[in-house]
């Protein structure tokens, strides 16, 4: 299945999925706050983690729901809350001022309000999450979202020491990333009542897809087409962020280039925005991009080893082409 036939196959899911977002935001009484989340969540979202969450229920049982109303796509809603959660809170966070080439919530209004329509969303998640997945469901998204916040608080530990550790790097991407999307396929697997292994396998599935995901994220941040991403290049490097390209040409570059690659992380944001073009190219030549391209291929593959148990079922196409999508994705 090539990506032109993906899509089309997806779009009715994601159709879908916003008819039932729809449906569940019009029971909101104050005028504001739905105003504040329809600005946010129907702002072109690739809706992967509730797609996943379907398409693992389906991988299971084929014949789970099909209907916007149905408890499976209300489920799914769960976690596109929670990562819409999570961008509102990161753009008050990080003062940012765009997101998908346009202003941010907290640009049009301002962080109080940002911060609250967050805060409902996640509770909102977790009623979903109780309700239509029960204990199980609810202890999945439970643990996803208190290790995003735990990789969050590593995440500022290691720019406050300029951690070079590798470890410490892919602790904070499971948390930030990979956490998630694994608790929204097993989530998928419970709903349809699969047993231990079948959780197991749709969560470490969910876990490698996530960190490739956050992997050629990194990427696109230096190597991106600013019209495809719809943001600038650069602003990792800028915010002194040591995201796995620069953490693997720290490894591996001849001393010169590292010192001057040292220099530009302890220096000011405005220098690194200027050297930014001449630190690519010296992260170019220390391989960082070809051997950070080659870790998110790595964990593509045992992405897809995790799904054997599911050889022959019919929904595997969708989530083997949807793996190699997010490896090759250009925004």
């Amino acid at each position: 299945m090539n990506q032109l036939e993906l899509i089309a196959r997806l779009k009715p899911e994601t159709a879908k999925i916003d008819a039932a977002m729809r449906q569940d935001l019009a029971s909101i009484g104050s005028p504001r706050l739905k105003e504040v989340l329809e600005y946010a969540i129907f702002n072109g979202g690739k809706r992967i983690r509730p797609l996943l969450l379907i398409l693992a229920a389906r991988l299971c049982v084929p014949q789970a729901g099909d209907d916007p109303g149905s408890g499976l796509y209300r489920l799914a809603l769960a976690y596109e809350y929670i990562h819409a959660a999570s961008l509102l809170h990161d753009d008050v966070i990080d003062h940012a001022v765009s997101r998908r080439g346009r202003a941010t919530a907290n640009r049009v209004w301002d962080n109080t309000h940002v911060i609250l329509a967050g805060d409902f969303l996640h509770s909102r998640a977790m009623w979903l999450a109780g309700s239509l997945g029960g204990v199980d469901c609810l202890a999945a998204l439970s643990r996803a979202t208190a290790g995003m916040v735990e990789a969050e608080f590593l995440q500022l530990a290691n720019a406050e020491e300029m951690s070079r550790s590798r470890e410490r790097y892919f602790a904070a991407l499971t948390g930030k990333t990979g956490l998630l999307i694994a608790a929204a396929c097993e989530s998928g697997a419970i709903f349809a009542g699969a047993g231990d292994e079948l959780r197991r396998a749709l969560a470490a599935f969910g876990n490698n897809l996530g960190l490739t995901f956050q992997i050629v994220d990194d990427l696109l941040d230096y190597l991106g087409d600013e019209g495809k991403t719809g943001k600038a290049v650069g602003n990792d490097f800028q915010e002194a962020k040591l995201t796995l390209p620069l953490l693997l040409a720290l490894e591996t570059a001849p001393e010169p280039d590292r010192d001057r690659l040292l220099q530009w992380l302890a220096a000011g944001p405005e220098e690194r925005g200027a050297a930014f073009h001449e630190a690519r190219e010296l992260i170019d030549r220390a391989g960082g991009f070809t051997a950070a391209r080659r870790q998110a291929e790595a964990l593509t593959k045992e992405a897809l080893e995790a799904l054997a148990p599911f050889a022959g079922r019919p929904e595997l196409s969708i989530l083997q082409a949807l793996t190699a999508y997010v490896l090759k994705r250009e925004k």
